[in-house]
């Protein structure tokens, strides 16, 4: 239901079909890389496929290169970490350091997500306030909170922990309503289909996770 909401809400937008199509047909070639890998990323990663990390770490790259180009050294240093956490997940998901010749999706403990959770509202009120401060971000807090739980997400994600679907749901819904806020449809509708993607791959995880206990 919220999915469709969001989705009927957006295309009533009387410049939704305009901003679309003005996207897709003036999309530069690296622009329209990175998406395909970005996509990619996600799809082998529903599937558990080690091929997410090079799909991912070839993202960010591309990523690096269209951040620089349009000065938004924000979302670079972002990507610094994801570049770091996509190294560290191809290496952890290579060597799963048991008798299985890959790491089991395995949930994580109360105390850790709570840990986690704790961490993260500290550091998305730090970063809101450093932005409020010494920058002219026009959502502050809204831009910190998906950055940080983006990062959380990324990390559970390298360790194969279910909840980092739960994170990246979060992260998606958030993003649609800045896009949408923003004006910037064509991303509105991209992070509308990883809501989709991040919902079947929590259900893709856990019937594994089920399969695996059984076993």
């Amino acid at each position: 239901m919220l999915i469709s909401s969001i989705l009927i809400s957006v295309m009533e937008s009387s410049g939704f079909f305009q901003e679309v199509l003005n996207y897709a047909t003036g999309i530069k070639i690296l622009e329209f890389t990175g998406l395909i890998f970005g996509l990619l990323c996600v799809w082998f990663l529903i599937r558990q496929n080690i091929l997410t990390w090079p799909a991912g770490i070839l993202y960010v790259l591309i990523s690096f290169v269209i951040f620089l180009r349009a000065k938004l050294y924000a979302d670079f240093i972002l990507h610094v970490f994801f570049l770091v956490l996509n190294i560290y997940g191809w290496y952890y998901w290579k060597n799963p350091g048991n008798e299985s010749d890959q790491v089991e999706v395995t949930t994580s403990s109360p105390r850790l997500l709570g840990l986690l959770l704790l961490l993260s509202t500290i550091t998305i009120y730090v970063s809101g306030r450093l932005l409020v401060a010494y920058t002219d971000a026009s959502l502050p807090y809204w831009d910190s909170t998906t950055s940080i739980l983006s990062i959380v997400a990324m990390w559970l994600t390298a360790k194969k922990k279910i909840e980092n679907w739960i994170f990246w749901l979060a992260v998606d819904v958030l993003a649609t309503g800045i896009y949408y806020y923003k004006g910037i449809y064509f991303y509105c509708i991209l992070y509308l289909v990883y809501i989709g993607m991040a919902v079947v791959g929590y259900l893709a995880w856990h019937k594994s996770m089920n399969l695996s206990i059984e076993r």
